[in-house]
């Protein structure tokens, strides 16, 4: 089962409850960290954040918990070159706190680099149970490249995500990969009009040759199979992929094969047992011959 955010659910006491040693001008101090109350204009949301903040059922249920009792676990930031500080980990919460109409909420500023805070702002949301397939997709390739940065090799990196996050190297992986596509393939796949194998395979093709397949899927009104976006993959890699290939392999319709298998017992009811095989379907075919030349009426 998940693990659940715990940040979000602690429900018991105010952050300046919870620490007994008070700094100048409100700011608590927390084993090297700072806390404080900081305006809620002056927080601004993390770089090509992977995570969706909605106004769903949750978000209302949170408000209403931010009404009675305040943000009672800190949001982390770190402090913006240019003015402010830039939410690491939080977002939800600063959402909840601006509909409440608050005016601040706590923070604990973290002096973190970019990668560093990459990991954080990953770790901090991956274990959520409500993160979609290209959520998920986006923030392990932003945290993959950061321990990159930080100087773990690419298998490494995914052992440690893996150690991490409690998902399998492979499902990392592959999650990755998905990253690379577009934002309406990706979309597919959390509607569940694509597979995570389908999308893997496309994956491995250009942003203009997605947005071919993306049209022509739609236009038809038909989504890639297995086997088809394995063609698709094979064919780019050979040169082959065009909007017409496309569209009849897309359009291709396999013929049914219909095969009639008889029961035992029927068949002993009408043919002596010793009767090879061949010989029984040459007379049913000559029973149907006959059949077919009085035109095939009972």
């Amino acid at each position: 089962m998940a693990k659940r955010n715990l940040g979000e659910k602690i429900t018991l006491r105010k952050y300046d409850e919870m620490f007994d040693i008070e700094s100048e001008e409100g700011a608590v101090q927390v084993q090297g960290e700072q806390i404080k109350d900081v305006a809620l204009s002056e927080l601004h949301p993390f770089k090509n954040h992977p995570f969706k903040v909605l106004d769903d059922d949750k978000m209302e249920e949170m408000v209403k918990s931010v009404k009675q009792y305040g943000i009672l676990v800190p949001a982390i930031v770190r402090v913006r070159a240019e003015g402010g500080y830039e939410l690491i980990s939080g977002h939800r919460r600063h959402h909840a706190a601006t509909l409440a109409e608050l005016e601040t909420m706590p923070v604990m500023i973290k002096d973190c680099n970019d990668d560093e805070a990459t990991v954080i702002m990953v770790d901090a949301n991956i274990q959520r149970e409500d993160i979609s397939i290209s959520e998920k997709a986006k923030a392990y390739r932003m945290k993959y490249d950061a321990m990159k940065h930080q100087g773990s090799t690419g298998g490494l990196s995914l052992q440690e995500m893996s150690d991490s996050a409690g998902e399998s190297c492979k499902t990392i992986q592959r999650l990755i990969y998905l990253s690379n596509l577009s934002d309406e393939l990706l979309e597919c796949i959390d509607l569940k009009k694509l597979g995570i194998a389908q999308g893997v395979d496309l994956s491995f093709i250009s942003a203009e040759q997605q947005e071919v397949v993306y049209r022509v899927m739609n236009e038809i009104g038909v989504f890639v199979n297995m086997e088809q976006s394995a063609r698709i993959k094979n064919a780019v890699k050979e040169g082959l992929f065009n909007e017409q290939w496309l569209r009849e392999i897309m359009s291709y319709k396999k013929v049914a094969v219909r095969k009639v298998v008889f029961n035992q017992k029927r068949l002993d009811s009408y043919f002596e047992p010793n009767m090879s095989n061949e010989d029984i379907e040459t007379i049913i075919v000559k029973l149907l011959d006959e059949w077919k030349e009085k035109g095939g009426q009972n």
